[in-house]
């Protein structure tokens, strides 16, 4: 038995027609996928995340937004293609199963439950800074132990007492937190501190997404509706409060301080993915999935920018590492009314990105179920709602718990390695189908433009200049990783000349490697321990339970 083994399409869409997951309810059309796209992407990214962002690379993040949306679009060109091919839930995992076989689908999905999960506990913390935000502004006074993290109190707590014995001013926001430590009442030695919003609104919203998918999808449209309404009050009232000399340095941290956000950046696009997983929700996915998938890349992408540069228009960029960047930026143009809709409005609309995440992920675990790679009970359908019930729950728990009690950073921190590796993977998909001539079967194809001279030459002039500016061994000193980047795009460029490969993936792969390449220490050490854990869990029960090694002892 191999761990390579790989599924056909023919396969792969058989399985979906199989068992319990066959019973899943076709409700969603084009217009209810863009919204759940738009609901993904458009979550704590704009009204937390993009302020983090900001604060760290300027005005020049607006740039680093159109720079990741233009990776994400050759990689959503080639979601797009499998998703017209392989029209089944599991999204970039059944896509690596066809193409790259089980290992790497293995890990693809092992990877996509941790992106998913981190996704939502950003979102949920979130939503708590927004929820705690909005009771604060009709005079209610939510105790500060209970929506926050016992890590981050007890740092303001130190940093409060330093500062008395320094004389140092401290932030406000860290006041506020030492002061909840303080506050906290103590059980035993240690003090009770937790984000209660947080875990409460992961509880509702896996209950909506537990009770099925037409909740869900309406539930997703109507917040979608609201939290585009409120962006456009952003841009249009914000733009009349702009300073263009806030602009100025447009890149105050230089390149390394613009994509020392990507992370963040990154984070906020990953939505497009989600759209793949309801696959076998959909009404027509080999036509409706390609085309939502880029109408709402585009959506976003001039959103974010017209907001970052709104953002960072309105005030100075140090003043936005705050988790509540919008309402920040009007309380202090004294506009506290538009703070306020903006805190009221974004407690709902923050809830439509948690509602697609946790969507999502319960359908992949769902997907390597079916497999066999992971426990039978995880494609268990609910018989009247038409979901898939137990991986649901499960979901639910992996997200509300670490919520109550971690930190918004760490699990920024935690995202992006394992998601820039799906993406590579998917690009590289597509170089497959091509070799093996799938792609003819596909009803949506990546735009073919002959690559044969252009990554070759691209690769030649782009090490050249390097070079040229001396920036090539301090690149490699600041980042070893930049090796593997090189590396790779010298055999693309070789295998490009002998095949003739599609310039588009082969972009994204390029792209995205080399974001993966900005991601801090932290992002690709927890990765590793998860992946670690996953083989664990793969070469223990999946490579010996996966329906693909029981058609091979069949066969023989």
């Amino acid at each position: 038995m191999s761990i390579f083994r790989k599924k056909s399409v023919t396969q792969a869409v058989g399985d979906s027609t199989e068992g319990e997951a066959s019973h899943l309810v076709k409700v969603l059309g084009v217009r209810d996928l863009t919204s759940l796209g738009i609901a993904a992407i458009i979550g704590a990214g704009i009204f937390s995340t993009i302020g983090r962002a900001s604060f760290n690379g300027g005005p020049a993040v607006s740039l680093l937004f159109v720079f990741t949306a233009i990776a994400c679009v050759f990689t959503a060109l080639s979601y797009a293609q499998f998703a017209s091919t392989v029209p089944v839930s599991g999204s970039a995992y059944t896509y690596a199963y066809v193409s790259f076989g089980e290992i790497f689908a293995w890990i693809i999905g092992w990877a996509l439950i941790l992106e998913y999960a981190v996704s939502n506990m950003v979102v949920a913390i979130s939503w708590s800074e927004y929820f705690t935000s909005m009771l604060n502004g009709f005079g209610i006074q939510f105790p500060g132990y209970l929506s926050s993290d016992y890590g981050s109190a007890h740092r303001a707590y130190e940093q409060v007492q330093a500062a008395l014995r320094t004389g140092e001013a401290v932030p406000a926001n860290v006041q506020a937190l030492a002061r909840a430590y303080e506050a906290a009442p103590m059980l035993g030695s240690l003090r009770l501190i937790l984000d209660l919003p947080a875990g409460i609104i992961t509880i509702l919203i896996t209950y909506l997404v537990y009770i099925g998918i037409k909740e869900s999808r309406n539930a997703s449209n109507l917040l979608v509706i609201l939290k585009l309404a409120v962006i456009g009050l952003v841009i249009l009232v914000g733009a009349f409060y702009v300073k263009p000399a806030n602009w100025s340095p447009f890149a105050p941290n230089g390149v390394g301080g613009v994509l020392s956000g990507v992370a963040s950046v990154f984070f906020a696009f990953i939505g497009f993915d989600s759209i793949s997983t309801t696959a076998e929700e959909c009404r027509n996915p080999q036509r409706d999935l390609p085309k939502a998938m880029m109408y709402c890349l585009i959506i976003c992408t001039v959103l974010y920018v017209l907001i970052t540069l709104v953002l960072t228009g309105m005030v100075n960029y140090k003043e936005l590492g705050v988790d509540d960047p919008l309402a920040y930026v009007f309380q202090k143009v004294n506009l506290d009314f538009v703070a306020g809709v903006i805190s009221v409005s974004a407690v709902v609309a923050i809830t439509s990105a948690l509602l697609v995440y946790q969507l999502g992920q319960p359908r992949i675990w769902m997907t390597m179920s079916r497999d066999g790679l992971l426990w039978p009970k995880f494609a268990q359908i609910h018989p009247r709602y038409r979901t898939p019930s137990f991986a649901t729950i499960i979901t639910g728990a992996l997200v509300a718990i670490p919520s109550l009690f971690l930190d918004m950073q760490f699990f920024i921190d935690l995202t992006s390695v394992g998601t820039f590796f799906a993406f590579i993977l998917v690009c590289g998909g597509i170089l497959y189908l091509d070799a093996k001539g799938i792609s003819k079967e596909s009803k949506f194809r990546v735009p073919y433009v002959n690559g044969k001279f252009i990554i070759g030459l691209g690769f030649i002039a782009t090490l050249g200049f390097t070079v040229y500016t001396g920036n090539f061994s301090t690149h490699f000193a600041e980042k070893p990783l930049l090796i593997i980047f090189w590396l790779t795009w010298a055999i693309l460029s070789v295998l490009a000349f002998q095949r003739n490969f599609s310039l588009l993936p082969v972009l994204g792969i390029l792209t995205n490697l080399y974001l993966m390449t900005e991601l801090g220490v932290t992002n690709w050490a927890i990765f590793v321990v998860w992946l670690v854990i996953g083989l664990v869990i793969y070469f223990s029960y999946g490579f010996r339970k996966s329906k693909l090694a029981g058609r091979e002892l069949t066969s023989v």
